[in-house]
């Protein structure tokens, strides 16, 4: 089985890298070797070069206030290239894996949406991914859309990394706390693709949209306390303790894109249909410190 894998250097591509290795053939590449969704032609070209199996679409446009500025790049990206990856993909026969977002939500109420809740997304990155989802959807192939929220990995930059920094600069620190979602590693999500992945190449009549996130929920200001408690423990020494995480207002902090204040995913769809169980968020994040500390 050959898997033609796209944006192979990001957050989930490079573990994706990691989980998909045994399963096949891996193809991965990037935006220089023929995977730069921005070019229609070459992305194209690429696809029908490979010939896969299967293609995972790690890439994306995911700078979510640039977007507001750069509509039509972030519509190509988003929009237009997963559809052209979709038409291959059913050209091939091939199974397309492609990543959404939470951001094809509205953010309103307090209660996780399943797969059916109704969209409507607040911002240019939240249109562009859903019209992804539609023209995937429309074209006709076999497509598991896996929707996140709130990703992270060990590799580059990342909020943990982030508020541990400041933590040790700043004599204090203010954290968005009305926004609610479930931080979710990339080696989660790329562990999940793995299996889904087996399971469909058996069985493709699961292929459809899951929401894939890790289990319970936490705010950004919470997030960022668990985050300081944990390093503390273990002994890093920071200015500012986690009982001293100000909690602050979306709208003290104003955005070019708005953020849906209601980031929750119910994954209970993907767990029962294949028989996954997604660990509560604590537990990646606690690997991550564990690992960067």
């Amino acid at each position: 089985m050959k898997i033609l894998l796209l944006g192979k250097n990001g957050q989930l591509g490079w573990e994706l890298q990691r989980a998909l290795a045994p399963l096949g053939e891996l193809v991965a590449i990037d935006r220089s070797e023929g995977g730069d969704l921005a070019d229609s032609d070459g992305l194209r070209a690429t696809v029908q070069r490979v010939a896969p199996a299967v293609i995972v679409n790690a890439a994306a446009y995911t700078a979510v206030d640039k977007a507001e500025s750069e509509p039509e790049l972030a519509r190509r990206i988003n929009a237009l290239a997963p559809g052209e990856l979709a038409q291959e993909a059913r050209r091939l026969g091939a199974l397309l894996i492609h990543y959404s977002t939470d951001y094809v939500f509205d953010g309103s109420g307090d209660q996780p949406r399943p797969e059916t809740a109704p969209t409507a997304p607040l911002s240019t990155y939240g249109r562009t991914k859903l019209e992804g989802e539609r023209r995937i959807q429309d074209s006709g192939c076999d497509a598991l859309i896996l929707r996140t929220s709130w990703v992270y990995a060990a590799r580059g930059g990342n909020f943990a990394k982030t508020m541990l920094r400041l933590a040790a600069e700043r004599d204090q620190l203010k954290v968005v706390a009305d926004q609610i979602g479930a931080p979710t590693g990339a080696d989660l999500l790329a562990d999940v693709t793995a299996h889904l992945l087996r399971s469909a190449q058996a069985d493709r009549s699961g292929c459809g949209v899951y929401h894939a996130v890790a289990s319970g929920e936490t705010s950004w200001h919470r997030y960022a306390q668990h985050v300081i408690a944990r390093a503390q423990a273990k002994g890093l020494a920071l200015k500012v303790g986690a009982d001293q995480v100000q909690a602050l207002a979306s709208s003290d902090y104003p955005t070019p894109a708005p953020r849906p204040l209601n980031s929750r995913l119910d994954n209970q769809l993907l767990q029962q249909r294949f028989g996954l169980v997604l660990p509560q968020w604590q537990t990646g994040v606690d690997r991550l410190l564990d690992e960067i500390l």
